[in-house]
């Protein structure tokens, strides 16, 4: 299983953007470029991560149950499935600065519609918005990561692109949360709407001009499907991330109805969830530089014992919080260990590799999202960490066993 060496791995002068005009290929790191595609990932993260933090509210509001509205989030994810997949290849005759341009154009267009919502159709509406975006984004920042650096530097880029994530979970669950105590929960959109257009503005000044360099194609996909590093990859990622999300989008109500915190206290709670996932980025950009493997398990068996614990603790506040800010610390470690994991696994297509990534991704959140709403309108608040404990625990055993052992020094 080694991801580095085996036969049916290309070269690895893809992986250094060979034949590209990037500055990586002439051994020097583009920090402006890496910097313009965490913005961009700060601004899909939050404006997908905040029904999380205003779940009860959105679902009061448009008369619908906790369950219904956590469904936003399945309509994100799905979408992002289907538009990781097919972006790259639909546009890979394209500029790709124009093509992230246009995807964070829809992100803009997203928040607008959502805080604007009146029912639940339009809500779902600029969720199907923020998914094409979202899947588009993904699939691609990984392989443009790695034409903006050298190899050697990939894993640190693709951790400070990443910081992006633990930025928007510090920020939009908290303020989310806040915000729409004193405001309602549109308040929160329109936030992340002003900052959706500065990150587009951004955009347009910092991305250098990248020709297409890779040919995604469906051919393409199905070949990459053939080798087993990337297929035990796939699996690794519908487990641990559905799992994650199974336990994070429930974990409102869980505070509410089980802990019973006041809205202050909550938004503590997810201040205390995103800080942890700040740092838990570092350490699993640390981790994953020597072994994503080791990253990945890491994050999993964590995860999967503070879900239990929730599971069979969760009435105490002070267990709650813990528990919760540490859960943020672990799953730092999931997008950098599983990103760095499907791109030294296929080099030479790193695109479409990414755009099968971000599909497993967005299936795992929706299927998590499915799942732990089914558990909470038929078992209660705890059916979110239910299903979590179980998800995490079978995808950490999986990559234990058959993850990438390839340990760099």
């Amino acid at each position: 299983m080694n991801d580095a060496t085996c036969a049916e791995c290309p070269d690895p002068q893809f992986a250094a953007g060979a034949g590209d005009t990037s500055t990586s290929a002439a051994g020097s790191a583009n920090w402006a470029g890496i910097t313009s595609l965490a913005l961009g990932v700060f601004g899909l993260v939050t404006a997908e991560f905040l029904p999380a933090s205003l779940l009860t509210a959105m679902a009061t509001d448009l008369g619908v149950s906790d369950g219904a509205a956590g469904q936003a989030v399945t309509a994100t994810a799905l979408v992002g499935a289907g538009a990781a997949l097919t972006i790259p290849v639909f546009t890979r005759n394209f500029d790709r600065k124009r093509v992230i341009l246009t995807l964070t154009l829809l992100l803009v267009l997203s928040n607008v519609l959502a805080a604007t919502a009146e029912n639940l159709s339009v809500l779902l509406v600029s969720r199907v918005l923020l998914g094409i975006g979202l899947g588009g984004f993904w699939s691609m920042a990984a392989a443009l990561a790695m034409r903006l650096v050298p190899d050697n530097l990939f894993a640190r880029a693709m951790s400070f692109i990443l910081t992006g994530v633990s930025v928007a979970t510090v920020g939009a669950a908290p303020i989310g949360a806040y915000m729409g105590n004193l405001w309602g929960w549109r308040s929160a959109f329109v936030a992340a709407g002003i900052v959706s257009v500065i990150t587009l503005i951004v955009q347009l000044f910092a991305i250098p001009s990248l020709p297409p360099k890779d040919n995604p194609s469906l051919k393409v996909l199905f070949e990459l499907l053939r080798r087993t590093n990337v297929r035990v990859a796939l699996f690794a990622v519908l487990l641990v991330i559905s799992g994650h999300f199974a336990g994070f989008t429930y974990i409102r109500p869980l505070m509410e109805n089980i802990t019973h915190l006041s809205v202050s206290a909550i938004s503590a709670v997810l201040l205390g969830y995103g800080v942890g996932g700040f740092f838990g980025n570092f350490a699993g950009g640390f981790i994953a530089e020597r072994s994503e493997r080791y990253a990945v398990v890491f994050g999993g068996t964590l995860i999967a014992v503070l879900a239990a614990t929730l599971w069979i603790a969760g009435s105490s506040a002070i267990v709650a919080a813990v528990a919760i800010a540490l859960w943020g610390f672990a799953f730092g470690a999931f997008p950098v260990g599983f990103q760095t994991w499907i791109v030294r696994a296929a080099p030479d297509q790193a695109e479409a590799a990414g755009g099968l990534m971000v599909a497993a991704f967005q299936i795992a959140i929706a299927s998590g999202a499915i799942g732990g709403g089914i558990l909470v309108d038929h078992v209660g608040a705890l059916g979110g960490p239910i299903f979590a404990t179980i998800a995490l625990t079978l995808g950490t055993l999986l990559t234990l066993r058959y993850g990438p052992r390839t340990v760099r020094a």
